[in-house]
């Protein structure tokens, strides 16, 4: 009888797999079945949940991301942190001198090549990092994720991202095909 019962839901689960994967095959080009609508729409989500927090330190979430790299290692060349922050020099400009502006950073040319500019915290910016430090916190609280179930969605989203950059035809880091 226990085998019955192991069947029952065997064809169960073979079904529900098949109508969900006839549903995804018939409608190929639905909005709502598009990976890259559901990161679309996560990222603004996530960013939105970030600009309350955010907006009280008086930074926007991408000069917010510029400071992470600088806490993670201060005095980091612009060509380094374009790297880090996957950006080109021509995004990552203004959002440095709108920082600059605000006194939380310093842009240095090196005396040894004066082409290479280094970016420094400064006194004001490394301050802001105790502030900022419960953001966080309350965006994943304000998820309802655990932190494991955050931890397997990063690793799955880095997991995706290099299989798309190693992909043949893949796009390079400033957005053309290779």
């Amino acid at each position: 009888m226990i085998w019955i019962t192991h069947l029952v839901a065997a064809i169960n689960i073979v079904h529900n797999i098949t109508v969900h994967y006839i549903h995804l095959v018939s409608s190929p080009l639905e909005l709502d079945q598009q990976v890259c609508f559901a990161l679309y729409r996560a990222s603004r989500t996530v960013t939105a949940a970030y600009r309350p927090h955010l907006d009280r330190l008086g930074i926007t979430y991408p000069q917010y991301l510029v400071l992470l790299a600088l806490w993670e290692r201060d005095a980091r060349g612009v060509q380094d942190l374009c790297g880090a922050l996957d950006l080109d020099t021509g995004t990552l400009s203004p959002l440095l001198k709108r920082l600059e502006a605000a006194g939380y950073i310093e842009r240095r040319r090196q005396q040894a090549d004066e082409r290479r500019v280094v970016v420094h915290l400064t006194e004001a910016g490394d301050a802001l990092r105790a502030e900022a430090a419960d953001i966080p916190e309350c965006v994943t609280r304000g998820s309802r994720f655990d932190v494991d179930e955050l931890v397997a969605l990063r690793e799955t989203l880095h997991r995706l991202t290099a299989a798309l950059q190693e992909a043949p035809g893949a796009l390079s880091k400033k957005g053309r095909t290779s």
